[in-house]
């Protein structure tokens, strides 16, 4: 059974930071492209982020220069760095693990809900 499970999620003011972590279980995490995705509520998900088995990164223009993603393969677990919070940010933030070949091979996080407001 694979599972995602996030956390770090909260309310923050702008300008502020978070770290959202995810932890998989139930696949081998080192093979698979790992993301972070998010939805506000009345638009459709979007990529924020995203992490190759080869640790290679990618980020949305809206993430790019305040967002870090990273992997610890040992601990089976994809970090999402996020600094200087705008209210837009605000969102739920699903962790989404991708199989780069096996693409039928695609989970979803619960998501965890990240609110930036003073």
């Amino acid at each position: 059974q694979v599972q995602l499970v996030e956390s770090g999620g909260g309310l923050v003011q702008p300008g502020g930071s978070l770290r959202l972590s995810c932890v998989a279980s139930g696949i081998i995490f080192s093979s698979y492209n790992m993301g972070w995705y998010r939805q506000a509520p009345g638009k459709l998900r979007e990529l924020v982020a995203r992490i190759s088995s080869g640790e290679r990164t990618n980020y949305a223009d809206s993430a790019q220069g305040r967002f870090t993603i990273s992997r610890d393969n040992a601990k089976n677990t994809v970090y999402l760095q996020m600094s200087s919070l705008k209210p837009e940010d605000t969102a739920v933030y699903y962790c989404n693990a991708r199989h780069p070949v096996l693409a039928h091979f695609d989970y979803w996080g619960q998501g965890t809900q990240v609110t930036v407001s003073s």
